[in-house]
């Protein structure tokens, strides 16, 4: 085993050791680990401390997963591991479906024809007694903001749908009017 006092002394270049640190950069997690510890075995000779100091990686990144890789085991971060509440349309896929089909009939497009949004008058108030008047039980159903939340994630914009205005009709000016005068110039 080579001592940490010793020169390095490895067959690569500096252009593929840069295409490695390039690679691992582009990774994340546990593909970034399993990534770093087979480049560290195959050209550190496993060892975590020769891989920071060749190729720039942390050492307890490196070692973490030389771990992984010898037990089989993938560990997982604290953002993947407590990472939140599930969105309710993930938790409840069957009820948001009947809800995207409420949203969908009630939906119609933008008067002017100037945009491909829909707009929906469809308020979550509306949606939650329709969805309960479907069968879905109390505790399935979100509040009402969480339900307009769910909505606007859908796109589904609650905004009221102006009927195209008609245009105000304006006078012919007529000769006799001041403003239809030439205007000559006297000399």
């Amino acid at each position: 085993m080579p001592s940490e006092t010793e020169p390095t002394v490895l067959t690569l270049l500096p252009s593929q050791i840069e295409d490695l640190q390039f690679a691992s950069s582009s990774m994340t997690g546990a593909t970034r680990r399993a990534f770093q510890a087979k480049m560290t075995l195959k050209d550190c000779a496993g060892h975590a401390r020769q891989a920071e100091r060749v190729f720039g990686w942390g050492r307890k990144t490196v070692q973490l997963g030389l771990h992984e890789q010898r037990t089989g085991v993938t560990c997982l971060g604290a953002q993947d591991a407590f990472c939140g509440k599930r969105l309710w349309e993930e938790q409840h896929p069957d009820v948001a479906s009947v809800l995207w089909d409420l949203a969908r009939a009630q939906s119609q497009q933008d008067p002017t024809f100037r945009t491909a949004l829909s707009y929906t008058r469809l308020t979550a108030g509306e949606a939650l007694k329709q969805l309960h008047q479907r069968g879905f039980a109390e505790d399935m159903l979100p509040s009402a903001t969480t339900m307009a939340e769910v909505l606007n994630r859908n796109g589904d914009r609650r905004r009221p749908v102006l009927k195209a205005k008609p245009q105000k009709k304006f006078l012919k000016p007529t000769r006799s009017s001041p403003t239809s005068r030439k205007k000559t110039v006297s000399r």
